[in-house]
C-alpha cells in the first residue's frame, strides 16, 4: 500500500494498485508501463474486451460516469487516474474528499472537460489563447460572428473530441444550421486562428512540484483527428522554447499532477496560442515510447506516485502516424501489409486490440525513427502506403 515519507512522497513498500478510468489504448499503454514496475492495475470501462483488459489485473465493467463503479474503484486502489475526459469529476471529487488519491485532480478534470471553462482558465491566468464567446441563443451567435468574422468555429463545450462536436461556420448561410445542429447543448464560438504550425508538448509534474517537459512536436490533423506527429517540431529553437514555457505555465497554473498534453497554434507573427489541454497521456506523445529516454506513460506513473521525474531526451528523429478505421466500413477488421511494413527500417507497430473498426476510429499507430526528419517522413510515407485496414470477412 501507499506510505508517506518525511517529504510526503510515495514509496513503493508493497504492491501499489492503480485504478484507471478508461480501458482504451491510453489505459493499455499506462498499464503496460505499470506492469513493468510490478504495479497492480484495475480498469473501469464499459467494454469487456477493451484494449487494456488483456493487461489489467481486474476490470470493473461500467460506464465512465457510473457513481457506484467509480467509488468501488476507489476502494480497491491506492491511486485513481483516468485516460479519458468523460470520467465523472463530481464523484472523483467525493473520492478525493474522502482522502483517496486522484491524479490529475478532479478540479483539473472539471476545468478541462468543459471547453469554455478551459478557455476561461487560460484567460484568467494570462495565457494566450484564441478569442472565444459562450453562446446561448441564435441571435447571440449572429452577434458574435459579426465580431469574429468568417470563418469561426462553433464547438460543443462538453463531450467533444477528435474534431467531433465542431462546426466550421464559413458564411451567414451556415449560422442557423450550425446553431440547430447542437440540439440545445452548451456551445461556444471561437475565432478562427490562422496558424502556420500546430504543436504540442507533454508536461509531467509530481506532487512536490517537480516539472519536466518533453520535446516540442509538430502535429498534422485530418478532419480534426491527429494523423501525423513529427518530433522535433519544424520550428525555430526560439519558438520551441516559447512553446515549452507556455506549456509548463499551463500545468503550473493548474497545479497539475500527472502528465498533461498542451496543444498550441503557432502563428505567422510568432505568437503561441494554447488551443486545448489534455489531463492525461496524449496521442501526440506516443512517439516517446521509442524516441525518448522516458515515455510519456512512465512519466505519468512517476508523477502520480510522486517519484522523481526523468528529464526526457530525444534519442532520434521520429514520425508517428495513426492507423484509422476506413471511412466507409464498420465491423470486424484485419490489418493488411505487415510484411511490407516490417521491411522498413526502424519501424514499430502498435495495434490497440479494439475488436471493431468504425470510420476514423483509432486502431493503432506506427512510429518510425531515422537520423533526420526528412528520412523519418519518407519512411512514414512508405509505412502509410503499406498498411491497410480491411474487412475481416472472407
Amino acid at each position: 500500500m501507499l506510505t508517506s515519507s518525511s517529504n510526503d512522497s510515495i514509496s513503493l513498500r508493497d504492491r501499489i494498485t492503480i485504478g484507471i478510468i478508461g480501458g482504451g489504448q491510453l489505459g493499455k499503454m499506462i498499464a503496460l508501463e505499470a506492469k513493468r514496475m510490478a504495479l497492480r492495475i484495475i480498469i473501469l470501462d464499459p467494454e469487456k474486451e477493451c484494449p487494456a483488459a488483456s493487461i489489467a489485473d481486474e476490470q470493473i465493467t461500467a460506464d465512465f460516469k457510473n457513481e457506484t463503479a467509480i467509488k468501488q474503484l476507489g476502494k480497491k486502489t491506492d491511486i485513481v487516474t483516468y485516460e479519458i475526459e468523460l470520467a465523472n469529476s463530481s464523484v472523483l471529487d467525493q473520492l478525493q474528499s474522502d482522502t483517496h488519491n486522484v491524479f490529475p485532480s478532479p478540479q483539473n478534470l472539471r476545468t478541462i472537460q468543459n471547453k469554455y471553462r478551459q478557455k476561461k482558465f487560460l484567460k484568467d491566468n494570462s495565457i494566450e489563447t484564441g478569442e472565444f464567446h459562450i453562446i446561448e441563443s441564435s441571435n447571440e451567435l449572429t452577434r458574435a460572428i459579426k465580431k469574429f468574422g468568417f470563418p469561426s468555429v462553433l464547438k460543443a463545450c462538453e463531450d467533444s473530441y477528435d474534431g467531433r462536436g465542431n462546426f466550421l461556420i464559413k458564411s451567414e448561410g451556415d449560422i442557423e444550421t450550425a446553431f440547430k445542429s447542437f440540439h440545445s447543448r452548451s456551445i461556444m464560438l471561437e475565432k478562427f486562428v490562422y496558424f502556420v504550425k500546430e504543436v504540442s508538448v507533454m508536461v509531467g509534474r509530481n506532487k512536490r512540484g517537480e516539472i519536466q517537459s518533453f520535446p516540442v512536436v509538430e502535429n498534422i490533423h485530418d478532419n480534426g483527428i491527429l494523423a501525423t506527429t513529427i518530433a522535433p517540431a519544424r520550428i525555430s529553437k526560439q519558438l520551441q522554447m516559447k512553446a515549452k514555457l507556455v506549456a509548463e505555465k499551463v500545468v503550473r497554473c493548474l497545479n497539475g499532477i500527472g502528465i498533461f498534453g498542451v496543444e498550441m497554434f503557432v502563428t505567422k507573427d510568432g505568437a503561441v496560442l494554447v488551443n486545448e489541454i489534455s489531463p492525461r497521456p496524449h496521442n501526440s506523445g506516443h512517439y516517446s515510447i521509442e524516441a525518448c529516454s522516458v515515455s510519456q506513460f512512465e512519466q505519468h506513473i512517476r508523477a502520480i506516485l510522486d517519484l522523481p521525474l526523468s528529464k526526457p531526451r530525444l534519442l532520434s528523429h521520429a514520425v508517428m502516424i495513426n492507423l484509422l478505421g476506413p471511412k466507409d466500413y464498420s465491423g470486424a477488421y484485419r490489418i493488411r501489409g505487415l510484411e511490407n511494413l516490417f521491411s522498413i527500417p526502424e519501424v514499430t507497430l502498435h495495434v490497440y486490440g479494439k475488436k471493431l473498426s468504425s470510420p476514423r476510429r483509432k486502431l493503432g499507430h506506427v512510429t518510425v525513427l531515422a537520423e533526420s526528419t526528412n528520412k523519418a517522413l519518407s519512411r512514414a510515407q512508405r509505412a502509410r502506403s503499406q498498411v491497410e485496414i480491411v474487412s475481416d470477412k472472407p
